[in-house]
């Protein structure tokens, strides 16, 4: 039982509730949700390898009685590989509560925002702001904490007028066109015109993510104004400085040789 209660030792030492039964090691990270470690006994060589093999298992629990239906799910050989597998399960299980906060939208922060869920990237919500803005949420659930990442997406006066474009030369296609391409034809023209006149204000990446749901609220009331602020960059090369091994002290004086380089 040495290995059990080293990993159970090192669980509590981070505030993490573990229980021992007939040689399993569970550890609960949700209410229906454990992770079961169960050791793994080798013989001759192998006999004083520490192994367990670690189980995901949807639990009904009751005092009487406990029914798992089990996933293994990997195998670690060492405590701290343990704490890693619980902490990564831990993580995902915060960043999916997140996730529902943010869909659900009953945090009084979240009230003037409507978010809905990517329907290819799971852990990316996205919210309309402004008179014709995105605020885009995207939930990280791997590394040590769960991070989310915002931004604020909002498109140029060009926008409206490319997509009609767009549209009128979808619409006088050739017949022979079918219906499910010109579908195609619209998104992937939609994408086009979007990243041309896109503009993106990055709000940050955020590991507390209380703090994250105070950056959602300050940018739903701040999407009109970010909106007339936010310019297109100049296409010019000058102000990049690209690494160069004859670059000097003279040459950084000189306006001349940045639009040398911008020509080039």
């Amino acid at each position: 039982m040495g290995f059990y209660e080293d990993i159970a030792d090192a669980l509590d030492l981070e505030g993490i509730e573990s229980r021992i039964a007939e040689d399993t090691l569970f550890v609960p990270i949700a209410p229906e949700l454990e992770i079961q470690f169960v050791q793994i006994h080798g013989v001759g060589a192998a006999q004083s390898i520490q192994a367990a093999n670690v189980f995901v298992a949807m639990a009904d629990v009751s005092d009487e009685d406990e029914q798992f239906d089990a996933a293994l799910v990997g195998v670690v050989f060492s405590v701290e590989s343990a704490m890693q597998e619980v902490a990564s399960y831990m993580a995902t299980d915060h960043v999916i509560s997140v996730l529902n906060e943010l869909l659900e939208g009953e945090d009084e922060r979240l009230e003037e925002l409507e978010f809905e869920q990517d329907p290819s990237e799971p852990f990316v919500v996205y919210a309309s702001v402004g008179e014709g803005s995105v605020l885009t949420v995207e939930l990280d659930p791997e590394g040590i904490a769960p991070t989310g990442n915002v931004s604020f997406v909002t498109y140029g006066d060009d926008f409206d007028e490319l997509l009609e474009q767009a549209t009128e030369e979808l619409i006088e296609a050739d017949d022979e066109v079918t219906e499910s391409e010109k579908q195609e034809i619209f998104r992937s023209a939609v994408a086009d015109v979007g990243e041309q006149t896109r503009e993106v204000l990055e709000l940050g990446t955020f590991d507390d993510l209380e703090l994250m749901f105070d950056a959602l609220a300050v940018a739903s009331q701040q999407a009109y104004e970010w909106e007339e602020m936010l310019v297109p960059l100049d296409d010019g090369a000058r102000g990049i400085v690209y690494f160069d091994e004859d670059l000097d002290e003279e040459d950084l004086e000189d306006d001349d040789y940045f639009e040398d380089e911008s020509e080039d």
